[in-house]
């Protein structure tokens, strides 16, 4: 995990400990489904497997998750936001992540539906195949 001054790996303005961190510790809960896509790219950054499990929409998530300890997720960009909001449902973030493995640089570009369960927000799953570059 990251120490609480580094700045937040989600490219918001913000540190770790003000920005992705609370959510990461369960401390509080997404208030949109862009600042969920957003925590979920921090904690793909930070290696937090049980976060990313527990923000996954019960129908869609995996028994389990492995992460490549080769890959760095380095960069995030949303690209396109459709509902989501603080008093909506559902919503889709169009997103690239962008990454390194050794010494080979690419991104994965995803449009992604998320939906409210039991007042929280989780990722279900692509909208469309996902891209990888």
């Amino acid at each position: 995990m990251p120490t609480p001054a580094v700045p937040c790996p989600c490219g918001l303005p913000a540190s770790y400990a003000e920005c992705c961190g609370p959510f990461h510790s369960g401390a509080r809960s997404a208030p949109t489904a862009e600042r969920l896509m957003r925590s979920r790219f921090s904690a793909f950054a930070v290696g937090d497997t049980a976060y990313l499990l527990r923000s996954w929409h019960p129908a869609t998530r995996p028994a389990r998750l492995d992460l490549d300890p080769e890959q760095r997720w380095e960069r995030l960009e949303i690209l396109a936001t459709e509902r989501g909001g603080m008093f909506e449902t559902e919503g889709s973030v169009e997103f690239r992540a962008h990454y390194r493995e050794g010494r080979h640089t690419g991104s994965l570009h995803e449009h992604s539906s998320f939906s409210r369960e039991a007042g929280a927000w989780v990722y279900v799953g692509p909208l469309s195949p996902v891209d990888f570059d």
